[in-house]
């Protein structure tokens, strides 16, 4: 079974018909001892790294994601997700995240030329970094997935995937058995449907 993290930040109803649609066995769940028990773990999340990591951590549910994800159980971040996975975020402020990703969340404001719109939203190829990983088995070099985002991983050592914008941004990342796609599988059709495929037959 699949947990999807429920603490009150995430586009949940979408990600768990996306994973029916797949067939994989998923749960919505804000209960530590539920995921505990769940073979793997998506951690889905929109909204303001602030906001979501104080509910994240005064539920509980941050400890409990930390020991399952040390105990090599697979764990996705999604969006906001993703970057909660970080050692920290300056998202309007300074934050500290779960700390399963070295980098910081940064503005992309920082990066991207003037002209560009922020946030970053829409269709945007995937370029692999280093060896495809297995998350991405079914994909293909320049598939395209579907970004809402301002703010996006940097000095980050664990990238899989960048995606242009005027700038490589940081679009996926891994380390061991942690993941995080900055895109949202669950809005990017059938490329979206491979990915959660791939991390269910992990």
């Amino acid at each position: 079974m699949i947990a999807i993290v429920d603490y009150g930040v995430g586009n949940l109803f979408s990600l768990a018909s996306s994973l029916s649609a797949i067939g994989a066995d998923a749960a919505v769940t804000g209960d530590s001892d539920v995921i505990r028990r769940a073979e793997k773990i998506i951690l889905p999340g929109v909204g303001a790294f602030g906001d979501a990591k104080e509910k994240l951590f005064s539920s509980g549910l941050a400890d409990a994601l930390k020991e399952e994800a040390r105990g090599g159980k697979p764990i996705l971040g999604i969006c906001l997700g993703m970057q909660l996975l970080f050692d920290k975020s300056y998202e309007y402020g300074e934050y500290e995240g779960l700390g399963l990703i070295e980098g910081e969340i940064r503005p992309i404001s920082d990066v991207i030329p003037k002209d560009l719109k922020i946030p970053h939203i829409g269709w945007n190829a995937l370029n692999f970094v280093g060896e495809k990983n297995e998350i991405f088995k079914y994909l293909s070099e320049g598939d395209f997935v579907y970004f809402v985002h301002s703010f996006y991983g940097a000095s980050c050592p664990d990238v899989i995937a960048t995606s242009e914008y005027g700038y490589p941004l940081t679009a996926a990342v891994a380390r061991g058995n942690v993941y995080g796609c900055q895109f949202h599988p669950e809005k990017s059709g059938e490329v979206g449907l491979k990915i959660l495929k791939a991390f269910a037959e992990l």
